[in-house]
């Protein structure tokens, strides 16, 4: 057993013999514990690593079958985080709104309380498995959605909006777990771009998440029937969701399935181990629940490789969701769109995001096969990052084309377009992000639940100042600042990691 700042790190299931944990990849190998012991147990009755109960050795059609339930949910939540942002002039003359930094808080305090739900998601799950996480998550998102949709003042829909965020966060922390537990390294690229389009096009972000569909729908019911309505539209998808979701969704998480099954097993030296997550660690659910809590924040703190990912995840992330709050003002006052026709200016981010889950994740996979094969079948973290490169370029220039576009009054496909390239852009960066972060750190939860929380903390912070950043400096200005920020962080370090990321891991005790 082994110490690391994240805690003791033990194997939950059958090791690989190169220490790396071959089934699930947020555990590590190591010899002693109760979870050793679990497993030789089993391993002298079955071949856990061919047993069709593991995950990785279920069909191809119950795999798939899973990422979409689970890209379902990833859908259906992050609808909520920006449906409501066509209506925000109906919103603000519903309420009284005058403040602009209150209207844009009933937007982004959802994104706030994102951040906070992420940090439990994962830590839950660990103990309790992903689909109990994901289900009841989905049934208290639901419920707070419909607090939202009877609101009467300001406070209470900002309330219901932040508990609606806080357990709406479920599905963005476990749904790269679910990825992990299913696939192997070099097949996750497609699994995780069909996960990652769920959150993008339903509203929010990644995986982490930018919208699409939401204000499309939500520009026609606001304009329709009323803004509070797109309330009750989520409810009623969620529902939808759950009563997809709760037949077809399985458990993937190995530890917990593992005990499920030694708890069922007639021989009761195996049921008396406990749960080997708890068990390997000699903590109670409560001491181990705050050392999970404790790890995206040592990860951020002491990993500069994770920093600065997450770091540009949040920063694109904050932009997209500050491009959120000006959209209806800029076609609105601009281009004298209605509220309805106004929402459908945010397809053109939606094409940008299918063009990149099509064309991104090939790309991705290939260069790792490429990459692999030259290095003797090896393959390694660091072969994500050509296509986080490729990726970068595209975020500023879509940021200068939007905003000198809207600068210049030019047609209003102008501007559309440049929405594109940066939907393209954020998207074909954000997939080798998260795929470097799950291939990298022994604890892959725990680091995309910190790349997570950080961007969704700039995703709440930066609309707060927005407004005044482009009444200060224009469309033009403003984006060209923030393209700038793009430039510095986006191009640079990728270049850095893809040569010296191999050496920062192998003297890193966070890392595999």
């Amino acid at each position: 057993m082994s110490d690391s700042p994240l805690g003791t790190v033990s194997s939950a299931h059958a090791p690989r013999q190169d220490g790396t944990n071959y089934l699930h990849p947020q555990f590590t190998c190591s010899k002693g514990g109760a979870a050793e012991a679990l497993d030789k147990s089993n391993d002298e009755v079955h071949d856990w690593e061919h047993d069709p109960a593991n995950p990785r050795n279920w069909p191809l059609a119950k795999k798939w079958i899973t990422t979409t339930v689970v890209s379902l949910y990833t859908l259906v939540t992050p609808l909520a985080s920006a449906i409501m942002a066509p209506g925000l002039p109906d919103l603000a003359i519903k309420f009284g709104i005058t403040n602009p930094t209150i209207l844009a808080l009933t937007l982004s305090i959802f994104v706030l309380s994102y951040a906070i739900g992420l940090l439990f998601a994962a830590p839950l799950s660990e103990v309790y498995g992903r689909v109990w996480v994901l289900h009841l998550g989905n049934l208290f998102f639901l419920v707070f959605n419909l607090g939202c949709a009877l609101s009467a003042n300001t406070v209470s829909l900002i309330v219901f909006r932040f508990l609606a965020g806080l357990v709406g966060s479920a599905p963005i922390a476990c749904g790269s777990g679910v990825i992990s537990d299913l696939f192997l390294e070099h097949e996750r690229a497609s699994a995780m771009a069909l996960y990652s389009i769920g959150p993008m096009l339903g509203g929010s972000f990644p995986v982490l998440r930018c919208p699409a569909i939401g204000p499309v729908i939500g520009g026609f019911i606001a304009e329709s029937v009323g803004v509070q309505y797109v309330f009750y539209v989520i409810a009623a998808i969620s529902g939808v969701a759950a009563i997809l979701g709760v037949p077809l969704m399985r458990e993937t998480y190995v530890p917990v399935i593992r005990f499920r099954l030694n708890a069922m097993a007639l021989d009761p030296e195996k049921t008396s181990v406990g749960h080997p997550v708890l068990a390997a660690h000699h903590m109670d659910k409560w001491v181990y629940l705050w050392v999970n809590l404790k790890r995206p924040v040592i990860l951020l703190t002491r990993s500069f490789i994770c920093f600065i990912l997450s770091l540009y995840m949040a920063l694109m992330y904050g932009i997209y969701f500050l491009l959120f709050t000006t959209f209806p003002d800029l076609f609105a006052n601009v281009y004298h769109f209605s509220i309805g026709i106004g929402g459908l200016t945010y397809i053109g981010v939606g094409f940008g995001f299918v063009v990149a889950t099509v064309f991104g994740a090939k790309l991705s996979d290939k260069i790792y096969i490429y990459l692999t094969a030259k290095n003797g079948g090896r393959g390694r973290p660091e072969m994500r990052v050509p296509a986080l490169i490729f990726g970068s370029f595209f975020v500023p220039v879509g940021l200068l084309w939007y905003g000198w576009s809207a600068q210049a009054k030019a047609h209003f496909m102008m501007p559309i377009i440049g929405t594109s390239i940066f939907g393209f852009g954020i998207l074909t960066c954000f997939l080798p992000i998260q795929l470097y972060l799950v291939d990298t750190y022994t604890y892959a939860a725990s680091a995309t639940a910190a790349a997570s929380a950080f961007r969704s903390l700039l995703g709440f912070a930066f609309p707060l100042f927005g407004q005044q950043m482009f009444a200060t400096l224009g469309y033009g200005g403003g984006n060209t600042l923030l393209a700038g920020f793009a430039i510095i962080i986006g191009i640079p370090f990728p270049v850095w990691i893809y040569f010296a990321g191999e050496g920062i891991r192998t003297k890193s005790s966070l890392a595999r």
